[in-house]
């Protein structure tokens, strides 16, 4: 294989996923086609950049930061001429440095077995947030995290792990779970249980529009603040009583409902009329 004695680090966070059921899982959520461009973040010792080469893809960029496993990954696949690797940390080296000479691609995929103490950072990096595209959108990403993240991130309304992150990234992507991931589908196996998600990012069509960003962050924030509350406590004060209510109404929110109650469709409404209402704070832009 290439990779000696090398153990897994715990600084970086290293738990290599060896099932290969999850493994062949993975794969089939990515709906690889012929021409399609991958970046695999994290590949470790190549089980499923193995999986992946074999597929009819492109091209494959996987970003490693272990520089011993970087040795080891190039001996196992820097043969095959569309595999391309990069050492470095994926918050911060370019993520997509495809091939200038190649085809067109049919889409640009995302499969990742992301370190979990850099999960939110490189999420935003890769589908961007409300106020701030990504640099490069992709098709599709399939992703290995935490369960809890996994659950708040796909939480429906009025479960005790819808929040402000739920809303976002339904607002974003279209979010749903592939399978469970137990401790035992790892070597070394974590102390968490984990779970494949996919996420296919909305075109910009589907999206908040760009000057409603900014409030709709405010106003989520500020919501789940005081997650507990009725949203009549919760947003007392941005504008009088009174005024709340008529916007509440027009937006089709009941303000005893608690913010976990409401769909992002609903925060979008109540988000565009407050910002008619409420100028914006002094700065902000």
């Amino acid at each position: 294989m290439g990779f000696g004695g090398h153990r897994p680090r715990r600084r970086f966070g290293q738990h290599w996923l060896v099932d290969p059921v999850v493994l062949d899982r993975i794969v089939a959520a990515a709906g690889l086609a012929p021409g399609d461009r991958v970046l695999e973040v994290g590949p470790g010792r190549g089980a499923l950049t193995e999986r992946l080469l074999a597929a009819p893809i492109g091209e494959l960029v996987a970003v490693e930061l272990d520089r011993d496993l970087v040795a080891g990954l190039r001996r196992r696949f820097g043969g095959d001429p569309r595999f391309q690797l990069i050492e470095g940390d994926a918050l911060e080296v370019p993520l997509v440095p495809w091939r200038a000479e190649a085809s067109p691609p049919a889409a640009d995929k995302v499969v990742a077995n992301i370190p979990y103490n850099i999960t939110g950072p490189l999420l935003e990096r890769l589908i961007g947030r409300l106020d701030r595209p990504p640099d490069h959108p992709f098709a599709r990403l399939v992703l290995l995290v935490q369960r809890e993240l996994g659950e708040r991130i796909r939480a429906r309304p009025g479960s005790a792990a819808y929040g402000a992150l739920s809303v976002r990234l339904q607002m974003l992507c279209r979010c749903r779970a592939v399978c469970p991931v137990p401790p035992r589908c790892f070597a070394p196996p974590p102390k968490v249980m984990s779970e494949v998600i996919l996420l296919e990012p909305r075109p910009a069509s589907e999206l908040p529009p760009a000057d409603l960003a900014l409030p709709l962050e405010r106003l989520l924030r500020r919501a789940f603040a005081a997650r507990r509350k009725m949203l009549r406590n919760g947003l007392a004060g941005l504008v009088a009583a009174e005024r709340l209510e008529a916007l509440a109404a027009a937006a089709g929110v009941d303000l005893r409902q608690r913010p976990q109650d409401l769909p992002p469709d609903r925060w979008l409404a109540l988000a565009e009329g407050l910002n008619r209402a409420v100028p914006p704070p002094h700065g902000d832009g």
